[in-house]
């Protein structure tokens, strides 16, 4: 793929793909990841560090349902970049998500986000997703990828590191979440980062 993103805005869309891990699927999301999605996103510790589906505003199950069915399709589709269901290869089970937003295709810059569910922490499973999205991303042509953590959230922020990012500094104040808002750390990973 060119480095240059394609001239017609409406070409912006990132290609429906499955990524493959050691012990992870990254697929589309299901309508039979509801209940695990819901479960997930219900977790106080998630939601301590993700906002969603925005601050103050609890989850519900019906959030977890226009995730699965409607919302993630609409972000591709959209051009805004695409979120994986992270499935455990062994047990078939969902164990967080892991995708591309806020990307800007002029500047071919993108970031990743994600989060992993309760039963599935501690594994190091964030980091495995985290390379190879941002891996497929760089190879798609993008020129900057970027993970962006709370300042005191130390997990996140391990991923970031574990995944080969390089810290650039400290965005003040920039993030809203349930409880106040959050300075953000920020990290990027450039093509020629990974010797190219």
């Amino acid at each position: 793929m060119p480095d240059a993103p394609p001239r017609d805005p409406s070409q912006w869309i990132l290609p429906t793909v499955i990524l493959e891990t050691e012990r992870l699927r990254l697929r589309a999301f299901v309508e039979g990841d509801i209940d695990d999605v819901y479960a997930a996103c219900t977790d106080p510790e998630l939601q301590r560090w993700v906002p969603i589906p925005s601050p103050g505003t609890p989850y519900t199950r019906e959030a977890a349902e226009r995730w699965c069915r409607e919302t993630t399709t609409l972000l591709r589709t959209s051009g805004d970049g695409q979120q994986w269901a992270m499935e455990e290869r062994e047990s078939g089970r969902l164990v967080g998500c892991v995708g591309l937003l806020r990307t800007l295709w002029p500047a071919m810059n993108t970031e990743i986000g994600y989060w992993v569910s309760p039963w599935a922490r501690g594994r190091g499973l964030a980091t495995e997703a985290a390379v190879a999205v941002s891996r497929w991303a760089i190879d798609q042509g993008f020129q900057r990828v970027e993970i962006k953590a709370a300042t005191d959230n130390a997990g996140s922020r391990g991923v970031a590191e574990r995944a080969g990012f390089t810290l650039e500094g400290v965005e003040r104040s920039a993030m809203p979440l349930h409880a106040g808002r959050a300075d953000l750390a920020v990290y990027s990973l450039l093509p020629a980062d990974l010797g190219r």
